[in-house]
């Protein structure tokens, strides 16, 4: 299976299979220049707090799997020595360490961390939301209850394995090689869900269902077969635990539509991100490490993207903030004139000048909000939000 389906790209759009009635967005996010994505840097609980309710179109978070261990990846290069291991044409090479990310995944109490998180990604969550969390085995009976709780039983919509065959094979006991990702509707009757837009597989057998079915492929069912980023692929980040941009990209097309906001409060290398900027989707992403943000950084370079650091006494340096709009316009005429200020963009601006000047106050998102928006009565989360993050 390829990351990018040929097949759903040639194809117009279908008719959504969505309960909802399609919804209008107030953003062009293809032909904007900036703050088509979002980067926090911070503890993810005290900003899903300060979002409106409904503000998500899509969740997606990859929580830590509470192993009881420090994860880290090493970057490793190898170079001529020799007292090294005989190679390529008899050359000695030694291999050495030339960068190492890691993160602790170890919690006296895993369900105490995750259960105000999952409550407040509830109420983010549009009504025609869905929420895809990803575990694996070690805790996904114990996060299925708690998710029952909070989503209730008849929100729960699908246990998704994702099935991989690479890596070590343990000799003591069945290989562990898949993960699970629970999937939950805010409302049933409502949520989004287009097959439309996912990408198909070939048949096994295509001789017995005929040439149009074999052309058009099969969709996937709820066990996904997908390898896990190869350690030599130009997709590796050199995060650990990087989840491949096929899955995220699968899940983005299937739950949202172009110009939703999608979610990932626990971001790590920014896959999320990625599948979100190449299906037209904004997003904010979220996480509480340096080394996440750093890969984040470096990996959406070219892109418009705006970061804010969080943490206590953070700034973000002024090189990571999007580029500011022209000063000045072009009439016809050749001359020129000042854009109309009008208050969205004025309070973009205030957040911009905020993140760059030293001691500044870091801005609430409560605080945007009030300026963005018409009178509360009139104006929906989703509509809030999509002007604060457009």
């Amino acid at each position: 299976m390829t990351a990018k389906s040929d097949v759903a790209q040639a194809r117009a759009p279908k008719k959504s299979q969505s309960a909802a009635p399609a919804q209008t967005h107030t953003t062009d996010i293809g032909h904007r220049t900036s703050d088509i994505g979002q980067v926090i840097l911070g503890d993810n609980l005290a900003i899903l707090r300060a979002l409106p309710d409904g503000c998500a179109d899509l969740i997606y978070i990859d929580p830590p799997f509470n192993t009881g261990k420090q994860m880290e990846r090493r970057v490793m290069k190898s170079v001529r020595s020799e007292h090294g291991k005989v190679g390529f044409h008899g050359a000695r090479y030694e291999r050495t360490a030339v960068a190492s990310s890691a993160y602790n995944d170890q919690f006296d109490d895993y369900l105490a961390f995750l259960e105000p998180r999952l409550r407040e990604a509830h109420r983010i969550l549009a009504h025609h939301g869905t929420l895809y969390f990803h575990i694996d085995y070690r805790e996904v009976h114990y996060c299925k209850v708690l998710l029952d709780t909070i989503f209730s039983r008849r929100c729960f919509l699908n246990e998704v394995i994702w099935a991989y065959d690479y890596g070590a094979r343990s000799k003591s006991k069945w290989p562990t090689k898949h993960d699970n990702i629970l999937v939950y509707v805010k409302d049933p009757a409502k949520y989004h869900f287009n097959t439309d837009e996912v990408d198909r597989l070939p048949y096994l057998a295509p001789k017995l269902v005929g040439k149009e079915k074999a052309a058009r492929g099969k969709l996937p069912t709820d066990t996904w077969w997908h390898t896990i980023v190869p350690t030599n692929s130009r997709e590796k980040t050199g995060y650990p635990t990087q989840k491949p941009f096929g899955i995220l990209r699968r899940i983005v097309a299937a739950s949202s539509r172009p110009g939703d906001l999608v979610v990932d409060f626990f971001a790590g290398s920014g896959t999320t991100g990625a599948a979100a900027l190449a299906l037209g989707r904004r997003f904010l992403l979220i996480d509480s490490n340096p080394e996440a943000l750093g890969v984040m950084r470096k990996r959406f370079a070219d892109h418009p993207v705006s970061y804010r650091d969080q943490t206590a006494g953070g700034k973000p340096p002024a090189k990571d903030l999007p580029a500011k709009p022209p000063a000045t316009t072009v009439a016809a005429t050749g001359t020129a004139k000042k854009p109309a200020k009008k208050p969205a963009k004025k309070a973009r601006a205030r957040l911009r000048t905020a993140a760059s000047i030293p001691g500044a106050r870091q801005l609430d998102l409560r605080d945007l909000l009030q300026e963005i928006a018409p009178p509360a009565a009139a104006q929906s989360g989703k509509e809030a939000v999509s002007r604060l993050i457009p």
